[in-house]
């Protein structure tokens, strides 16, 4: 667990947001992916992106996207005092369909 890693996931918001009253759809959908990426990365400290955030509310707090496409980076934190050596940093990846599309490691560009 102690290594750097960026892999993509597929995200089904629709099924983790089923039941949440409508006012609470959009904030449920970013604490639904903070939950993901903490399990799949085993981090505690989660980073959201401006732009996945924008487009989770693009279209309004109730009419959340069904699924999004999501790349989870592991990489090491650079403030001394925190208690996590690493971190992920979510970001959302745009895609025109979800069909095909599997879990994918990625090549760290940094």
């Amino acid at each position: 667990m102690s290594e750097v890693v960026t892999r993509e996931y597929t995200v089904n918001l629709h099924r983790r947001l089923h039941g949440v009253g409508f006012k609470k759809r959009a904030p449920q959908a970013i604490k639904a992916i903070r939950k993901f990426a903490e399990e799949q990365m085993g981090t505690k400290d989660v980073r959201v992106h401006i732009r996945l955030n924008e487009f989770l509310w693009s279209k309004g707090v109730k009419n959340v996207p069904y699924r999004v496409r999501v790349r989870l980076s592991r990489r090491h934190n650079d403030d001394e005092s925190s208690a996590d050596r690493l971190y992920t940093l979510v970001t959302h990846v745009p895609v025109t369909t979800f069909k095909k599309l599997t879990t994918v490691n990625v090549d760290n560009e940094e």
